[in-house]
């Protein structure tokens, strides 16, 4: 019995193992690298995009256009906010989305708190498309009403870096931005 029992917990451990790290991707910032856990248990939708958007390098050069000190660093405007591509205006990051349909909300009760990834999204629920913040601390003002997909679990020293905004909006006139997001 033993001897049968014994391969299908190695299997079962290898598969847990390969789930783990196709989940897991890191984010390049100028200050160092933000290893980031995706939670497709949680927010399936929002990792597939997530995942697509970043294997078609289009986060890499994006900026990080609003971010509010004491709250959050957005970014993921692959539209306007790609600072490597000709469409980049940094006057409209912020309005910009992928090629992708808009992502239907995928809420839950996972607080937003210290290092939380969620998507930005309009006052329509289901618009979230390619933008993303990460929480600078917790945020229960948020909690199920945008969708937690992920947290960073190591190198949130390097987001605290990212430069914050002057406006009162968040705006960032020389922002920093995602070197590259990629798996592991």
């Amino acid at each position: 019995m033993i001897k049968k029992i014994i391969p299908i917990l190695i299997f079962i451990f290898f598969i847990t193992e390969v789930k783990a790290q196709e989940n897991i991707m890191i984010m390049k910032l100028k200050d160092g690298d933000v290893v980031l856990e995706l939670f497709d248990d949680v927010a399936p939708g929002h990792v597939k995009r997530l995942k697509q958007l970043a294997k078609e390098k289009k986060y890499d050069g994006v900026v990080f256009h609003r971010v509010i000190d004491g709250f959050m660093a957005q970014t993921g405007d692959v539209e306007y906010g790609n600072s490597l591509l000709e469409s980049y205006d940094l006057k409209r990051a912020g309005t910009g989305g992928s090629k992708y349909p808009n992502l239907k909300a995928e809420f839950s009760n996972l607080p937003h708190d210290r290092g939380t990834l969620s998507m930005a999204r309009s006052s329509d629920p289901n618009s979230a498309n390619s933008q993303f913040f990460i929480c600078f601390k917790a945020s229960p003002f948020l909690d199920r009403q945008y969708t937690v997909f992920g947290k960073v679990i190591v190198g949130m020293e390097f987001v605290d870096l990212i430069k914050r905004g002057e406006g009162a909006n968040g705006e960032v006139s020389d922002p920093d931005k995602i070197i590259s997001l990629s798996s592991q």
